[in-house]
């Protein structure tokens, strides 16, 4: 299948490990012209060679802390200025602590909001005038599936992405008629780092995954296909929505 994600411009958030690499790299597999951040210089600049090198495709990787205003800006200008308008935005970044509600301080509190739903806003809303201008374009957002049936132990995660996901929706209907649409993936539990920091006293994977119905964790890659179609002219038609790619771990019927 033909995804049209040729040579179309694509900037992959919070991409150096994990979910984020993995979407990168599908696209880079599909001829996408690939851009890539995270705020660690050393592991962008790191995924950035791994991927050119698996694929033969030219990345370019921005060192940039997604929730430095200052800093997402500068990375943005210099896109526009390097490459031109942004095609395609996947944005992500990496989950904030976990805890309980009596265990986290307001510091915690205002660093999820502004990591995991302004910074996130703010890339959404940076790339959609050029998209407008060429009446095409795709945003998609790695949420998680907190917001279908929230986690107890990720109380940052469940308020910070459940806004965003009001967000995302509220847009989505603000753009359809513009040839732009935008969506949410929410992975479940897949086979990541951050995965093995949330689940570090559980040695064993499959003790991990005893609760999804597939009886194993994700792959990285998995959820990366979801996205790529998502982007593809293939999906035109699909606005709004909140994908759960997670083994059947969520039981809500909607």
């Amino acid at each position: 299948m033909d995804l049209g994600l040729k040579d179309k411009i694509v900037l992959v958030e919070g991409a150096s490990s994990g979910l984020g690499y993995a979407a990168a790299m599908e696209f880079a597999i599909e001829g996408a012209k690939v851009l890539i951040c995270s705020r660690d210089k050393a592991r962008i600049t790191e995924a950035a060679k791994r991927i050119s090198d698996e694929t033969g495709s030219r990345i370019q990787g921005f060192a940039c802390d997604l929730g430095d205003a200052r800093a997402r800006e500068s990375m943005f200008q210099s896109i526009q200025t390097k490459h031109g308008d942004v095609d395609i935005l996947v944005a992500n970044n990496g989950g904030p602590h976990s805890g309980l509600y009596d265990a986290l301080d307001d510091s915690q509190w205002e660093s999820a909001l502004n990591h995991n739903l302004l910074a996130m806003k703010d890339s959404a809303l940076a790339v959609l005038p050029g998209m407008i201008k060429k009446t095409w374009g795709r945003i998609i957002f790695i949420t998680s599936v907190s917001v279908k049936q929230p986690i107890d132990s990720l109380i940052l995660s469940n308020t910070a992405r459940a806004g965003l996901t009001g967000f995302a929706k509220t847009l989505s209907t603000h753009v359809a008629d513009k040839g732009v649409t935008v969506n949410m993936v929410l992975p479940g539990i897949h086979d990541t780092e951050r995965v093995a920091q949330l689940y570090s006293d559980l040695a064993d994977p499959a003790v991990i995954a005893k609760d999804i119905p597939m009886k194993r964790l994700g792959q990285p890659h998995e959820l990366a296909a979801v996205i790529a179609f998502l982007a593809s002219t293939r999906a035109s038609y699909i606005t709004g929505q909140s994908v759960v790619v997670d083994g059947g771990m969520v039981r809500s019927l909607f």
